[in-house]
């Protein structure tokens, strides 16, 4: 199987040498390639090692190791236009572009590789089941490359691994149940790739902070245990996600700080648990097919920023208790039946937030539905008592609007279209600060700005140069519930041996909790921020 993908790459490369990297029709034939010679299911032998005549000599076994896995990993590049592993050649593996090591737990006199940054490289080729060999590493930053094919089996093998992060590649396959192996895993980014099927219901039981699932072909129900998460992130938005939300979800009450369901097939009435998310900062329900009223636990949101449920088919009033949440900040209701606002609701009436409740049936509103597409859904409305989402008290009844009055107004809904599916252009943010200053730095970003009603982004590494300005995201970052642990010896922890002095330790704010087994030291970003900034493909995301 090797063998073949290299002849393939080598074939590619011979005609098309006047490019610096692979078209999108030569990375998708790889995949292709790959897949085909696969084992039956579809994954990469997890015992196999490239055979090397090794004549090099190394500081300890594990660096031997780890040139073994980065040899092998980079044979299995076939573009890689900013030559960010042109340097990946003889022993000194700790001067490796993008790689950086740190002393061992068991022995602090020995170096391993801590951890592996390639962020924004447009590096074409696929992973290799050697990546299971760097057994030391804390992270694994791969965001923005076209790396092809299915994620290897061997993965199971970084028991130290803390963050991984996949997005913006070409990866596909089902769900990479692999990751679900991984013990110390907190950060799980696999989003802006081809990835389908159903979601696991193992996800939502594992003790993760953060999961971004978003821009997919995931098709199932959300599972009845989604609420079992700890993660304080999740974002699943841009996929083809059907069934209800799980009233589960009022289990996240402590956790939750932002989840993203937009632009997916999601339908029924709204859960009154979501209520007691207390602590959210976002809801984003947008672009789905929900119906009912708003819950009256909707004002319990007393941390909501921003909140939008527009595009879908609900029905009711708008009342100003949500309106008036203390910290709201943007409020979009707009693309659904409303028949009814408080005039707190009104766009009109405030000028401390941003409202939205255009394409409505709302009577005296302007941009409002013509009564005949009104009239035929508000004139039935859903019982979501009976309802078998959800749950709360029957839509109250209306009357069709002849006249003015609190009236009506749900057509069946005109879904909004789904962003196309597409590979952005690689953005070049510059890898984590304990990256070696051997590595050439990356391209500037040109991303576009966030919507202007969008509060600031929740980004997760180091922010971008200061000629770079800064990736589009949906809002502020959230509070991290998994910071990492005191300092301690490590196996697996920070900045490469050849960094300069790490920044000062996260904020005091984000108290650590009880170290966990076995003890790790990150670098010096991790738990202030998140690692990989979303691909600027959908504004807000």
């Amino acid at each position: 199987m090797r063998s073949l993908c290299y002849y393939l790459a080598v074939f590619l490369l011979i005609f098309s040498s006047f490019s610096e990297a692979l078209t999108d029709a030569e990375s998708s034939m790889i995949a292709r390639r790959q897949l085909q010679n696969l084992e039956e299911n579809k994954a990469m032998p997890p015992e196999f090692e490239y055979e090397l005549d090794i004549k090099e000599t190394f500081a300890n076994p594990r660096l031997k190791r780890a040139y073994v896995a980065l040899k092998a990993w980079k044979k299995a590049i076939y573009s890689d236009p900013y030559n960010t592993t042109g340097n990946w050649v003889g022993p000194r593996v700790c001067h490796y572009n993008g790689v950086f090591c740190a002393p061992a737990n068991d022995d602090p006199n020995s170096s391993v590789i801590a951890g592996v940054d390639l962020n924004n490289a447009d590096i074409a080729g696929y992973l290799p089941s050697e990546l299971g060999m760097l057994g030391d590493a804390a992270l694994l930053h791969l965001n923005s490359n076209r790396f092809c094919g299915v994620v290897p089996d061997s993965i199971s093998k970084l028991k130290m691994l803390h963050e991984l992060d996949l997005s913006n590649n070409r990866l596909v396959g089902p769900f990479p149940k692999v990751v679900l192996s991984l013990p110390n895993l907190k950060y799980l980014d696999i989003r802006y790739n081809d990835f389908e099927g159903e979601l696991p219901r193992e996800l939502f039981d594992k003790d993760l902070d953060a999961i971004f699932l978003n821009n997919n072909r995931f098709s199932s129900v959300l599972p009845d245990n989604f609420g079992n998460s700890s993660a304080s992130v999740v974002v699943i938005a841009n996929n083809n996600l059907e069934g209800c939300i799980p009233s589960s979800i009022g289990k996240m009450v402590d956790t939750l700080n932002e989840v993203i369901f937009m632009n997916n097939n999601l339908s029924g009435c709204l859960p009154t648990e979501i209520g007691g998310l207390g602590n959210a900062t976002v809801l984003d329900l947008a672009g789905n097919s929900f119906t009912g009223i708003l819950p009256k636990s909707f004002q319990g949101l007393k941390s909501i920023q921003s909140l939008d449920i527009s595009g879908n088919r609900m029905t009711g009033f708008v009342p100003e208790a949500i309106c008036r949440l203390p910290r709201l900040a943007n409020f979009s209701f707009g693309d659904n039946y409303f028949n009814g606002e408080d005039r707190a609701c009104e766009p009109t009436a405030r000028k401390d937030i941003v409202l939205d409740d255009s394409n409505n049936c709302l009577p005296d509103r302007p941009n409002q539905k013509p009564d005949k597409v009104c009239v035929p859904v508000v004139s039935k409305p859903i019982d979501c008592g009976k309802s078998k989402c959800g749950g709360g008290s029957a839509s109250p009844s209306v009357t069709p609007r002849p006249s003015p009055s609190p009236s009506l107004k749900h057509p069946p809904p005109t879904r909004k279209p789904k962003p196309p599916k597409q590979t952005p252009a690689p953005i070049q943010s510059p890898p984590p600060s304990l990256v070696p200053v051997h590595s050439p730095p990356p391209s500037p970003v040109f991303s576009p700005p966030p919507p202007a009603h969008s509060p600031p982004p929740p980004v997760h590494s180091p922010p971008p140069p200061v000629h770079s300005p800064p990736p589009p995201v949906y809002s502020r970052p959230p509070p991290v519930h998994s910071p990492p642990p005191p300092p301690s010896p490590v196996s697996s922890p920070p900045p490469p041996v050849h960094s300069p002095p790490p920044p000062s330790p996260p904020p005091a704010h984000s108290p650590p909790p009880p170290p966990p087994t076995p003890n790790l030291v990150f670098p010096p970003i991790f738990g202030s921020r998140y690692a990989s900034p979303p691909p600027p493909i959908h504004p807000g995301y």
